[in-house]
């Protein structure tokens, strides 16, 4: 059989389940699944609740898929979700969760003495503050990424990681290693896993949950990336310049980067991809603010009689409450959403144009600390469908909105299974 009847599987752990995809060589779905974590009627942070799930979709895409033309699997996790592992892989503790805050002050201080600026180990949320506090668990041999474990319960390969769900942990993607400084903190650096790169062969699937479901030992496990990360790779954009932003609760923007941008103090770090760098931040305005202010129907009823023509010149900086990550790094910085028009019209104009304007700096700042200039657009998230508010951004922006691939992150994970398998020139036969 020869690689254009090859499939690849993506899967994505995700913050309520899993999802997973099996694309063809020409990245067409041949067929979607997904599991939700309650069906498991399991804790989130328990690692038996994921393998319950991700052998949930693996198993009905392998009722459906020839298990031989399956040429390599990969895996994305939430950033930031740990558990302490054994000599054999197995794990001693519930998972530290990618939203789980580091109270230990002491923690938090050794980090900040040690780490550079640039450092992606700073803060509460910091996967290295999570990796001190599972190292002293009795009989640690490990520290495994939510992504590296599932990986390795595929590969039979444990003590792996990959560059983007290291760079939480303390890791150098410039330097390609883990810095010196971490060993001048609390942390046993030899409890730290080895990195590849995202989409890096790792080997066969001989693992114990590989041959649990009957795959192939011809299939290929890859190197896997951040859930963040994957929603990027899923889109379609692959070319220095082209952005991505995500339009939920907050708005998050990426842009794809020849040269690594750190600069910590407007909330900017590089993740390494391939060759290249996705550079950006996550502001604290986005949707969540639009609905506090106005319900669904609302919003489609006042954004439908928008004259996207006129500018509101409100000047708004919209925040639900005072503090603010990217492109201004101020935790203070209050919200500016006054003063009201009398119309909820012209205020959900003035609402949707300020969300703009920190878009559009946001990509400004970028370009100005040595990335490259925007060309073209993707967006995904639930404001992609307000038609009103993409042309407010278009016109703000100017560059070419262009579709995404997919709004699926599995699909991410799906690209990096092919590009390893590509690199490992594995065809099933």
């Amino acid at each position: 059989m020869n690689s254009e009847s090859s499939k690849y599987i993506g899967i994505d752990v995700g913050t309520s389940g899993v999802r997973a995809l099996c694309i063809n060589a020409d990245f067409s779905i041949c067929h979607s699944t997904k599991a939700t974590f309650d069906h498991f009627n399991g804790n989130r942070s328990n690692p038996a609740v994921w393998i319950q799930a991700v052998s949930h979709v693996l198993a009905d895409i392998l009722s459906c898929v020839d298990t031989a033309s399956i040429a390599a699997v990969s895996i994305d996790g939430t950033s930031g979700t740990m558990i302490a592992t054994a000599k054999d892989g197995s794990p001693l503790s519930m998972a530290k969760m990618y939203n789980d805050s580091c109270e230990e002050q002491a923690v938090l201080e050794q980090i900040s003495s040690h780490a550079p600026r640039s450092s992606a180990a700073h803060g509460a949320s910091s996967g290295l503050a999570k990796a001190i506090q599972l190292s002293r668990i009795s009989a640690t041999a490990g520290i495994a990424h939510e992504a590296d474990w599932i990986t390795a319960a595929l590969s039979g390969v444990i003590g792996l990681t990959d560059e983007n769900n290291a760079l939480k942990t303390g890791y150098d993607p410039v330097q390609s290693a883990w810095p010196d400084w971490i060993e001048r903190t609390e942390m046993n650096s030899a409890l730290l896993p080895k990195v590849l790169r995202a989409g890096e062969p790792i080997g066969p699937a001989i693992g114990y949950l590989a041959k649990s479901l009957g795959l192939s030992e011809k299939t290929l496990i890859v190197a896997g990336t951040t859930d963040g990360c994957a929603s990027f790779l899923a889109t379609g954009a692959q070319h220095p310049g082209e952005g991505v932003s995500v339009l939920g609760s907050t708005l998050t923007i990426k842009l794809l980067s020849d040269v690594p941008i750190f600069a910590p103090e407007y909330g900017i770090y590089s993740h390494k991809i391939g060759d290249t760098w996705l550079a950006g931040g996550a502001s604290n305005s986005g949707g969540a603010v639009l609905a506090h202010h106005f319900s669904d129907t609302q919003l489609n009823e006042l954004s439908s009689r928008i004259d996207i023509s006129t500018n509101p010149g409100l000047d708004y900086y919209p925040l639900i409450k005072p503090g603010e990550r990217f492109p201004i790094n101020d935790n203070t910085l209050e919200p500016k959403i006054t003063p009201r028009p009398t119309s909820d019209e012209e205020y959900l104009h003035g609402l949707l144009q300020g969300i703009t304007d920190i878009e559009k700096l946001g990509f400004q700042r970028l370009t100005e600390l040595g990335g490259p200039k925007l060309v073209t657009l993707r967006t995904v998230g639930g404001g992609a469908k307000n038609d009103t508010w993409t042309q407010l951004r278009a016109k703000a922006l100017g560059v070419p909105l262009k579709d995404s691939m997919s709004v699926e992150a599995a699909m991410g994970a799906a690209i990096l299974a092919k590009r390893g398998a590509a690199e490992a020139e594995v065809v099933p036969t």
